[in-house]
């Protein structure tokens, strides 16, 4: 605890990253309620750079490209008790030692999982719609022939298959309510009660595949979840039916979703891939009835401030005495993206 009686917070962010998570309003906030220590140089922050600045903090606030907080970076971290992160998933970001020390981490992965939520609705209207075949076609001047291609539907009526009633998952389910959707749900740790409540019927995974109009995937990559999509599943999807990745890009084969993108049946609409980015001869680019986005799902923009926000509101009250609204456990880190 500084001098004057305020917590200490390391702020350990990269600059760039900074000037888009922390507006003026919560830096203001910020510097209200504690003494903060800040980067010293322009540069990427280094392991070594964060273990001197974790040196007489009581918190610190971290976000995507933050250094790990490993048991080197917390050597003389005598006193951390919180982690606020400003991102969703902190398994790149936490070590065994942050749960021996018993140091309370936070994320703003719920704020992350309404805009995820939000863009994935987009996609299915968008796919629903037929808006990227119809609108390349339109460009060359072919202006009305709709009917000669997938024609365009609605989002209302048809079926979605939700692979995984995670946060964001389960915030997508919530959205759709909206749009008088048949809704099915993958999740083997979700009983058939738990699914109804949500609005959905629990099927089998290959059910969901032959059943959906919309395929929507919202899973972690764990061991069990790599390469979920295969060929064997993608075979069994309708013609003319969506699958969307916003979620991990190791849920797919990519291979195998090439092959099958290339038949023309099924559209695809891919934000994340398995690298990220693919590499420059990937099959992905300019792969028919494909749309691929650089990872975008996400808070960008004014979401960006508001997971900001919420970092400084989780730090706010942990030193106020008050249970932080979204702490992570280690076992709820075990089983998420």
């Amino acid at each position: 605890m500084a001098t004057g009686g305020k917590p200490t917070v390391a702020i350990l962010l990269n600059p760039e990253l900074e000037r888009q998570v922390l507006d003026e309003h919560t830096i203001t906030n910020l510097k209200r309620l504690f003494d903060l220590v800040w980067p010293k140089g322009k540069d990427q922050l280094t392991p070594e750079q964060a273990a001197d600045m974790l040196t007489t903090a009581d918190g610190c606030l971290t976000s995507w490209g933050s250094p790990s907080l490993t048991p080197e970076v917390l050597r003389a971290a005598n006193g951390l008790r919180i982690m606020a992160h400003a991102a969703g998933s902190v398994k790149p970001y936490v070590s065994e030692e942050i749960w021996k020390r018993k140091i309370v981490v936070t994320t703003a992965a719920n704020v992350i999982a309404i805009d995820v939520a939000h863009y994935t609705i987009a996609l299915m209207i968008v796919g629903r719609k037929n808006v990227m075949e119809l609108a390349a076609q339109t460009a060359t001047g072919e202006w009305n022939n709709v009917w000669g291609h997938r024609p365009p539907d609605d989002l209302r009526g048809c079926t979605v298959g939700i692979v995984s009633a995670s946060q964001v998952g389960r915030t997508v389910m919530e959205l759709l309510r909206h749009f008088d959707v048949n809704l099915l749900l993958f999740d083997p740790s979700v009983t058939q009660e738990e699914a109804r409540a949500l609005g959905a019927t629990r099927v089998e995974l290959s059910d969901l595949f032959r059943r959906s109009d919309i395929i929507s995937l919202h899973a972690p990559t764990l061991f069990t979840t790599r390469h979920l999509v295969n060929g064997a599943r993608l075979a069994l999807m309708k013609n003319g039916s969506i699958i969307i990745n916003t979620s991990r890009g190791a849920l797919v084969d990519e291979a195998a979703l090439i092959a099958e993108l290339k038949k023309r049946r099924i559209w695809a609409f891919l934000d994340t891939t398995d690298p990220e980015p693919p590499p420059p001869d990937s099959p992905l680019y300019g792969c028919p009835n494909l749309t691929l986005t650089p990872h975008i799902a996400g808070s960008v923009g004014r979401g960006r401030r508001k997971i900001g926000e919420l970092a400084c509101e989780e730090l706010r009250r942990f030193f106020t005495g008050l249970p932080p609204l979204y702490a992570v456990t280690r076992e709820q880190l075990e089983r998420s993206a």
